[in-house]
């Protein structure tokens, strides 16, 4: 069991990540790739809901992915697409991302023959802020909404999720913010202090598996 102080510290790196961006229509959809099948779920759920006329699904295999999605993140993401009532044909897969940067660029390139001025980023809800700042350094001519299941630290953790292992993640989230702006890769973020404070207690308290060293 975390300690109660512990607890509020994932909520508040919780809540930063959830970036709360108001919803509405974009010209694509594009799911990132990840262990959460919740991602294409919420993917079909806003097409439905009219939110993009086209979907893309992106993403290869990571280390822990690769058990859960063995054909790659996009393919299997695309067949839960498929079951909850999506047309095949307004759904596109880009199956050789790795990484949230191949992500975006690859995305970008797979729709560059069409005429794209805006985006839905569909995303775990603690990816949000990184997958936006990525997404805002690589492609900056196209105006970025995200969204997420709108669930709580402890609602996504009913599914399949380890509780340390999604901390380690808020945790390595957090600190990629910061680091992720200073190589170039993302643009950069507001850190509040409060965040910055949770972040070390966590850290310190041993989450650092998802870490970079």
């Amino acid at each position: 069991m975390l300690p109660e102080r512990l607890h509020a510290d994932v909520r508040t790196l919780w809540d930063y990540h959830d970036l709360r961006h108001e919803p509405r229509r974009c010209d694509a959809g594009i799911g990132l790739g990840s262990r959460d099948p919740g991602v294409a779920v919420h993917a079909a759920e806003l097409f439905h809901a009219g939110r993009f006329p086209l979907v893309v699904f992106t993403g290869a295999n990571a280390p822990t992915t690769v058990e859960r999605f063995p054909r790659g993140e996009a393919v299997h993401y695309r067949e839960i697409a498929l079951e909850l009532g999506v047309p095949d044909e307004v759904i596109l897969v880009e199956p050789e991302a790795r990484n949230t940067g191949e992500n975006v660029e690859f995305t970008r390139r797979l729709l560059a023959g069409r005429e794209i001025r805006s985006v839905t980023l569909v995303t775990r809800p603690y990816q949000q802020r990184r997958a936006y700042a990525t997404a805002k350094r690589l492609w900056p001519g196209v105006d970025i909404v995200c969204a997420s299941k709108a669930v709580s630290f402890e609602e996504h953790l009913t599914g399949e999720e380890d509780v340390d292992r999604v901390i380690s993640m808020l945790v390595g989230e957090t600190q990629r913010i910061t680091a992720y702006a200073a190589r170039g890769f993302a643009i950069p973020q507001h850190v509040p202090d409060g965040v910055e404070r949770a972040f070390g207690r966590l850290a310190a308290a041993g989450f650092t598996q998802r870490m970079l060293r």
